[in-house]
């Protein structure tokens, strides 16, 4: 199955370093980054910031390698890690498959 991990990073800078090692390690085919402003709840505070969402595009039999290796690179204790399964155009989806698992179409 194709999909979507979802990530937020603290800025831009670590968001692109996991970014460039997500995609050079053939753990996904493209990251889309994008500014967002998030409100949440942490340690019993509600907090507001500006974040770096990140839309990685890959195969699922990748995620915990994903999950591991963001983890590793990561500034947050607790990054958010979230798959979510995708449907598209076909050629568009045997082009993720190819180039985040490595396999032909």
């Amino acid at each position: 199955m194709l999909g979507i991990v979802y990530i937020t990073a603290g800025n831009m800078e670590n968001a692109s370093h996991i970014a460039r090692e997500l995609v050079s390690r053939r753990l996904a085919a493209c990251v889309n980054m994008f500014p967002i402003s998030s409100v949440y709840r942490w340690k019993e505070e509600v907090e507001e910031d500006n974040e770096i969402a990140m839309f990685v595009k890959t195969d699922s039999s990748r995620f915990e390698e994903i999950k591991r290796l963001v983890k590793s690179l990561h500034t947050y204790e607790m990054p958010a890690i979230i798959f979510w399964g995708i449907e598209g155009e076909q050629e568009y989806l045997d082009w993720i498959h190819v180039n985040s698992s490595g396999e032909d179409a």
